[in-house]
């Protein structure tokens, strides 16, 4: 008997975000991982014992990467990424802001949430012009955080 018996595991594919308050629709979310632990390691000479022992260092966030249809007159994401140029932004913390990524199940209802804490841009990529495809044009956004805090909303 399984475990979930009359459940449907979620589906990568139905998912919302919000970028600084806002509610952006996206096609892919890149990143999302609740950061990683650097390793120490050390032995003294005299120890016995001839391997190293273990601890928990720093904890590195991962960069996230927002993916986007590009719209006329949709410059949110853009607006985001510029304040950077400005020179108040880096001597601020209310420039940093927050973002909420939810992964939906079938109703429309939260499964997971990741809840991303002091953000940054750091990197805006345009989509590759070609005159020989018929592919939609995606904007990508990357932040870089402080925090993600991770839950199920079950």
């Amino acid at each position: 008997m399984s475990d979930f018996q009359g459940q449907w595991a979620a589906a990568t594919f139905h998912f919302r975000v919000d970028i600084d308050g806002e509610q952006i629709s996206c096609s892919k979310v890149e990143g999302l991982h609740p950061g990683e632990a650097e390793k120490m390691e050390y032995r003294n000479g005299d120890s016995e014992i001839f391997s190293v022992t273990n601890r928990l260092g720093l904890i590195k966030m991962p960069e996230i990467t927002f993916s986007k249809a590009i719209f006329a007159d949709d410059d949110r994401l853009l607006e985001i990424f510029n304040r950077m140029y400005e020179k108040d932004y880096y001597m601020t913390e209310d420039s940093r802001f927050d973002c909420l990524v939810e992964l939906l199940d079938e109703e429309g209802d939260t499964v997971m949430a990741w809840n991303i804490t002091n953000a940054i841009p750091i990197k805006m990529t345009s989509p590759t012009l070609d005159s020989q495809t018929s592919e939609i044009a995606i904007e990508s956004f990357t932040i870089c955080c402080e925090g993600i805090e991770l839950s199920l909303q079950g």
